[in-house]
């Protein structure tokens, strides 16, 4: 009785949170995201990592300047258009520690050191990993120096989509300094979880240190809330690393990854 009264409780605060902080979404940002998701489930595909930077961008999320390439001949035409330096990430479903089986390349300052990269890769990641299906690779712009963050969601059976806030690259994983809510969450509530994480000083410019860009931060946590409250078939949901800037230099998403649900939505 007690854990029914109590999901009664949580799931009209969550009907309340829903009229407050939940906004209308375009039809064709709706449109991109359902095309690039049913694609995606339509190869068989439910676990989606850079590929699908466009659900992001749809979603008003800033996202590092990229492109994908399949091929080496592609891959140096990219860099040419992007401009140096860059960081070269290998594409695979199946690889999400990339740096782990060397898929990660950085400050690669020329189109010689790009085609080593992507013959390295190529070359070197089937032996350490031959289940795993090479896409190609990612391209991106090398960035200046900032703050990184992850922002995650796993749906809960009950309260739906629960939203995480924490230090990102592998500091998440070591320290397990995070924040949590349910969503979908305003501007004030993401600001709160932002501040309730032990390294909020950090963000905040502690010792002499410039502060973060906070509003863009909290911008970018309110619309993943809503990615995820408005696509119930999205079960898992990560942006590692978000890099945020100095104050008033916005936050760019460098990765991510996000699972499908095989049923729809759940």
């Amino acid at each position: 009785m007690q854990k029914q009264t109590d999901s009664k409780a949580m799931r009209t605060i969550k009907e309340k949170k829903t009229q407050k902080t939940k906004k209308e979404r375009t039809e064709e940002e709706r449109k991109i995201i359902q095309e690039i998701f049913e694609s995606s489930k339509a190869k068989g595909c439910f676990t989606l990592g850079l590929e699908a930077l466009d659900v992001l961008k749809a979603s008003g999320i800033a996202t590092v300047q990229s492109s994908n390439a399949k091929s080496l001949e592609k891959t140096l035409e990219a860099a040419e258009r992007i401009g140096y330096p860059l960081v070269m990430k290998i594409l695979s479903p199946q690889l999400s520690h990339k740096s782990e089986v060397g898929g990660i390349k950085l400050d690669l300052k020329n189109a010689s050191e790009v085609k080593a990269a992507y013959l390295e890769m190529m070359a070197h990641i089937p032996k350490k990993r031959p289940n795993a299906s090479l896409k190609g690779v990612q391209l991106q712009k090398m960035l200046p120096a900032g703050k990184e963050v992850i922002i995650g969601m796993v749906r809960d059976p009950t309260f739906g989509p629960l939203l995480m806030f924490g230090l990102g690259g592998v500091y998440v994983e070591i320290l397990k300094d995070v924040s949590f809510a349910l969503t979908p969450v305003s501007s004030a509530e993401a600001l709160h979880m932002i501040k309730e994480i032990k390294a909020y000083p950090l963000l905040a410019g502690a010792r002499g240190e410039k502060p973060t860009d906070l509003k863009a931060l909290s911008d970018t946590i309110v619309s993943v809330s809503r990615l995820v409250f408005d696509f119930p078939e999205i079960l898992e949901f990560e942006i590692n690393p978000l890099i945020v800037f100095e104050k008033g230099k916005g936050a760019l998403a460098v990765d991510m990854r996000l699972i499908l649900s095989k049923n729809g939505s759940e």
